[in-house]
């Protein structure tokens, strides 16, 4: 298939329709429901059982302790041993663990944070698993390109859609049925990514022996901290919006607000992303992350709530792009053995690096005001652009490399 000046949405349909590519892209997204609303049931189903809410952050925590420790060895199990079988136990695992957190545990016991941490490692890596397959799929570059080009997009429908989903369910029911029910849809999904074949696939017992697995790249290494700084300011835009519309507007309006950041991301996508660039993805990249740079600059001309929701819009637009060239970079850059790990580590620094704009923001909004934190999210933002532009070199050397199963 030849991307052409054909569209994203036909070079999505093309690519998720081909054979060896449908079954797992379509499960992969089933499988990927819970990730993207377990932290936020499991606050719910605390407070539901009579829990306080420093006991649903605790549960919460745990659950991304959880997350965050076990992520990396579950990776890299799925590189030694195969997707199938790991799949499949997580598949099993997990939802058991939230059907025990929800029905048998209590929120004074120590069986509940037990099978918060239990849910949290045992999660299934459909989100690791999924990126590795498009690395290692016999595709042309532009169908690579057009493979973490959805990748992106899903992320910002899925953040958008799953919780839709999870209140949808609460209202036919409580949040602790939501959420089992959610993550038995997932474990279907799981299951069902673990029976589907793809070609160019297979496991490495040579996988893992070292102890810092991909990061052991200096390449891979970088890539990781320019993913996390580019995070910093989504984490930080996070807590200047509600503090902006109070300011400015009305409470019930942050909600909209949000949802202007997250639509521009995917316009951004479908329409910047029209056509597959000829640029190599290690200078793609720092370009990009520079666009990404001057939009979060663009909440500082804000004078209202309107005109915040446009800056948003118009800023976000880069936000996917930046993530799909990402993902490009570490199917490149990553050792072919470990690419689950690879891209679990990459999911995690962007956890990371939200999670801390999140908390700086918190510190620096009552002291600098919205508008003090958005010129910190755009100052580290432009930090990372000349970070990565000082790396490029590094980038593309670590690129060199051709993926498992490329050409064909």
């Amino acid at each position: 298939m030849t991307s052409g000046t054909n569209g994203p949405p036909r070079r999505f349909l093309a690519l998720l329709t081909r054979r060896h590519v449908a079954g797992a892209a379509w499960w992969s997204v089933v499988a990927r429901l819970p990730v993207y609303v377990m932290s936020l049931a499991l606050i719910l189903v605390v407070r539901e059982q009579g829990g306080g809410y420093a006991r649903a952050g605790l549960v919460a925590a745990l659950y991304t302790l959880g997350l965050a420790a076990g992520g990396p060895l579950v990776a890299r199990r799925v590189d030694r041993h195969g997707r199938r079988v790991v799949l499949a136990v997580t598949a099993v695992v997990c939802p058991a663990s939230v059907a025990v957190l929800v029905w048998a545990a209590r929120p004074d016991g120590w069986l509940q944070p037990a099978a918060a941490v239990l849910t949290g490692v045992s999660l299934p890596p459909a989100n690791a698993v999924m990126r590795s397959l498009w690395a290692r799929l016999p595709l042309e570059e532009a169908e690579r390109d057009t493979a973490f080009l959805w990748e992106a997009l899903l992320t910002e429908v899925l953040v958008i859609g799953a919780p839709l989903l999870l209140a949808a369910l609460m209202l036919a029911g409580s949040a602790g049925l939501a959420l089992t029910v959610v993550s038995a849809v997932g474990g279907a999904g799981a299951l069902g990514l673990a029976s589907v074949r793809a070609p160019a696939e297979r496991a490495s017992a040579n996988a893992g022996r070292h102890p810092l697995g991909p990061l052991r790249s200096p390449a891979m290494a970088v890539l990781l901290g320019v993913m996390a700084a580019c995070a910093v300011p989504i984490g930080l835009t996070t807590l200047a919006v509600p503090a902006f519309v109070d300011a400015h507007g009305s409470p019930g309006g942050t909600g909209a607000v949000y949802a202007c950041w997250g639509v521009g991301s995917a316009v951004g996508a479908l329409w910047l992303g029209r056509s597959s660039s000829r640029v190599p993805a290690h200078r793609r990249f720092p370009r990009l992350v520079l666009a990404y740079a001057l939009g979060a600059a663009l909440p500082l001309a804000a004078t209202d709530e309107l005109t915040l929701a446009a800056a948003l819009a118009v800023g976000g637009a880069p936000i996917a792009l930046v993530s799909a060239s990402e993902m490009t970079l570490v199917g490149r850059i990553a050792d072919s053995r470990l690419l689950t790990e690879a891209f679990t580590w990459a999911s995690l620094a962007t956890v990371a690096g939200d999670a801390l704009g999140q908390q700086a923001g918190g510190l620096l909004v009552d002291r600098l005001g919205p508008e003090g934190v958005f010129a910190v999210a755009f100052g580290v933002a432009l930090g990372a652009a000349g970070v990565a532009f000082g790396c490029g070199g590094l980038l593309g050397r670590g690129a060199g490399a051709v993926p498992v199963g490329a050409g064909r």
